[in-house]
């Protein structure tokens, strides 16, 4: 079984509310370890290159915005001035750059076993009022969707982590060198693994 690896990167709304010890501390607690740290301030550049910029991932982000706004008995048009699933993702594009770049974030890349579905579920949903007690997001923030496009802002969700492992590759090569990344082995590593799959 091999480890792999994952970007994560803490959100200029936590990085001001003084939540990077708290949160770095759920991913090392369960075992995952960072292997790169780096505190910036990221460029419009590089939060471009971040998020993707092809239309199917516009339309999935752009589903989702007219999904819940569906579900909450809402008028995307009246409110955001488009029905379009492509369009209102461009528009969350162009608001997530704006978000990120407004302050520091702390970015990271972790690293184990099933590393994608451990950071997912720490995280919680990304819509902070569907997050579950007890991750990250749905202890440290209340933001919703709605109420984020009222303000012609994208949510307020504190942290990024990678959806899968080709997005995992590509985030990792936008944010670190190589040499920036390291590998080591920390003391509790293999105990750790041995507890998981040895009850």
């Amino acid at each position: 079984m091999k480890k792999q690896q994952a970007l994560i990167f803490i959100k200029p709304d936590a990085v001001q509310r003084g939540l990077i010890g708290k949160i770095i501390k759920r991913f090392e607690q369960v075992g995952l370890k960072i292997i790169a740290f780096k505190f910036i301030w990221a460029t419009k550049e590089q939060v471009s290159n971040h998020y993707p910029s092809y239309d199917a991932w516009f339309q999935k982000v752009g589903e989702r915005t007219l999904n819940n706004y569906k579900n909450k008995g809402l008028d995307a048009k009246k409110i955001l001035g488009t029905n379009n699933a492509i369009a209102i993702g461009k528009l969350v594009k162009s608001w997530l750059i704006n978000y990120i770049c407004q302050g520091p974030i702390l970015c990271a890349v972790v690293e184990g076993y099933d590393v994608i579905s451990i950071i997912r579920k720490l995280c919680g949903d990304t819509n902070p009022v569907n997050a579950l007690p007890g991750t990250i997001r749905g202890d440290f923030t209340s933001d919703s969707i709605e109420l984020a496009n009222h303000f012609n802002r994208p949510i307020h969700n504190i942290i990024h982590a990678s959806d899968n492992l080709d997005d995992a590759k590509k985030e990792i090569a936008t944010w670190f060198l190589p040499e920036e990344i390291f590998s080591y082995q920390r003391v509790d590593e293999e105990l750790i693994f041995a507890d998981r799959h040895n009850p």
